[in-house]
């Protein structure tokens, strides 16, 4: 019995294979100043503005467990702290504190070195058409395509 022809390359497993490689550098690299991806993600966003634990978890892409422990984290190291809204008294927003701030900072030149790292193995004509190429396919506004099915916990 003889396997499909494959018309195309396997991109979902090239993007997964470079995305991993890619996250894994990322992670060890911000491991070196005591952040996650995860983190630098929320400390970014929340220093954007003031944001609720719900709206940082849809813009980094977290569920709500994962986002509530990666706040844990950040507040156990004096990054951020949960505060009352100043506009809506029932909310509570992640506010960064200065000393998260300054990791977020110092995050953000560890992503940008990694992120142009990883580029810098293309030609330069051939980045700045990657990274579109790339935000096109991630796009997910136009077509965001079948959605996984989740099952309800203990059935």
């Amino acid at each position: 019995m003889a396997a499909p022809e494959r018309t195309e390359r396997d991109v979902t497993g090239l993007l997964n294979m470079a995305g991993h490689a890619l996250t894994n550098r990322l992670s060890a690299a911000l491991a070196e100043v005591d952040l996650t991806p995860r983190m630098q993600c929320v400390l970014v966003h929340a220093l954007e503005q003031e944001r609720t634990q719900i709206q940082l978890a849809a813009l980094a892409d977290l569920d709500k467990t994962t986002m509530v422990s990666t706040v844990d984290d950040l507040e156990r190291r004096g990054y951020a702290e949960r505060r009352p809204s100043a506009t809506d008294r029932r909310a509570r927003v992640i506010a960064v504190t200065e000393k998260g701030r300054l990791a977020a900072e110092e995050g953000q030149r560890i992503v940008d070195r990694v992120h142009a790292d990883a580029l810098s193995s293309l030609p330069d004509a051939a980045r700045a058409a990657f990274v579109e190429a790339l935000g096109r396919l991630a796009d997910t506004t136009r077509d965001p395509g079948p959605q996984p099915v989740r099952r309800a916990r203990g059935r």
